[in-house]
């Protein structure tokens, strides 16, 4: 039993998981009326927590590889813009989808050939990208919100596969976080290119030595955030039913703060999908806890960055542990 506990406590992720459960039993004794349980908060939750889940499963791999991606802030809306625009030129629904998923692909492509080819820190490169990305939105849009449902009727068959609530109540996102934490967790952690993904980030010239493509696995993996940005900004323009050009402002920090939280390394190398997906889940508890507590909303990032700082120490100390 000892030995079990010993090993389990070697993971970053039992940590977060400990913290987890802690969480949920504080918010649900002491939230207003014990409203954390209640059916309609949960569904709120259900509704918003994938939109930075989804992100941040794509950040969280691309972090492992040693690599950030601080652009996933104009990739939102920048995907966002480029479907209401396509819906309201009348366009099919399925080009709309294509055209929206290729532009993050696009934008993740091109910060992953910057960073490989010219091997400045990704901190820089992807700031440069945001902001540049942030400026088109702003001048396309000219910051006007759009409204999506003048051209998109209810019930049509993209709302029923991004946004429906199944039976009614259950929200369809939560299916797509944790299909996507699924396959992305079955690919680092079973499959060959996970392998590469951890090498990577872990120590490059070892990556080299076994002949690995560390500019191909960290381009492909940018690729990733991309396209699951794109995802998630499809999926918040048909929830809020319009484009808003300060869609994903802070997401880029948040997404980070989920993944060490769920002890993924700064550093790269070190990480996990069901981590990653925790960290999520913490990170989103701790603010719809602290708002039913009765928390000022504008304090709550001073307890998520208080979390970050607890969680990135522990990180380090098991890292050390382990060494």
């Amino acid at each position: 039993m000892k030995n079990l506990l010993t090993r389990f406590f070697r993971y970053p992720v039992s940590y977060t998981l400990i913290v987890f459960i802690i969480l949920l039993v504080i918010f649900g004794i002491f939230s207003m009326d014990q409203s954390f349980f209640k059916k309609e908060n949960l569904l709120a939750l259900g509704r918003l927590a994938p939109d930075l889940g989804i992100v941040s499963l794509g950040v969280g791999m691309l972090m492992i590889a040693g690599e950030f991606d601080l652009s996933v802030a104009s990739t939102i809306p920048m995907s966002s813009f480029v479907f209401a625009k396509l819906l309201g030129w009348g366009s099919p629904l399925i080009l709309i989808m294509i055209a929206t998923l290729a532009t993050g692909i696009v934008i993740g492509l091109f910060n992953g050939i910057l960073v490989t080819r010219w091997e400045i820190p990704s901190f820089i490169i992807t700031l440069g990208t945001m902001m540049f990305w942030r400026g088109v939105v702003y001048t396309l849009s000219r910051m006007m919100p759009i409204g999506i449902r003048a051209w998109l009727d209810y019930g049509t068959w993209i709302d029923k596969v991004f946004i429906w609530r199944l039976s009614g109540v259950f929200p369809v996102q939560v299916l797509w976080f944790v299909f996507f934490a699924v396959v992305l967790g079955v690919v680092l952690h079973f499959h060959r290119f996970g392998n590469w993904i951890f090498v990577t980030g872990d120590n490059k010239t070892a990556a080299h030595a076994m002949g690995i493509d560390t500019n191909k696995v960290k381009i492909i993996c940018y690729v990733i955030v991309g396209f699951l940005c794109s995802f998630m900004g499809m999926i918040q323009n048909l929830r809020i039913e319009s484009f808003a050009a300060n869609q994903g402002v802070g997401f880029e920090l948040k997404a980070i703060a989920s993944c060490v939280v769920g002890g993924t390394s700064l550093l790269g190398g070190i990480g996990s999908l069901p981590g990653i997906f925790l960290g999520t889940l913490t990170i989103q508890i701790i603010e719809n806890g602290l708002i039913l507590m009765g928390a000022p909303p504008f304090g709550i990032s001073a307890f998520i960055g208080a979390a970050i700082i607890l969680f990135a120490i522990l990180n380090i100390s098991i890292a050390r542990t382990g060494d």
